[in-house]
């Protein structure tokens, strides 16, 4: 396992989402860094460098896999997708059905 989901949470849009902290070292990530929030523990793979960092928040039935990273105040939700080695910052939502893979960078304030 590379991270564990804590004690520690928010509540946002009518969900209760958890901190995650990082179990050991990967990408430039380190053992004990707090991560942001996620709802369960399939919204993030304990597979390959994927994380969600800062206040960014995935919940619903979304998934964060592969290399892929959110991050800043940054969402996924729904049936959203983010995978690959691609990276959602900043104020971006990305939620329905919506996928972000390859090699995307999506860093607007707007919903996808």
């Amino acid at each position: 396992m590379k991270y564990e989901i804590t004690k520690n949470f928010i509540e946002h849009n009518g969900k209760k989402l958890y901190q995650i902290k990082a179990l050991k070292d990967f990408g430039d990530v380190y053992a004990g860094d707090l991560g942001g929030y996620i709802e369960k523990e399939s919204n993030l793979s304990q597979e390959g460098y994927c994380w969600v960092y800062d206040e960014a928040k995935v919940y619903g039935y979304a998934k964060v896999y592969d290399n892929a990273e959110v991050s800043g105040n940054a969402e996924a939700y729904d049936n959203a997708e983010v995978y690959g080695n691609a990276y959602v910052r900043g104020y971006a939502q990305v939620s329905g059905n919506y996928k972000i893979g390859g090699f995307s960078v999506t860093n607007i304030g707007g919903k996808l």
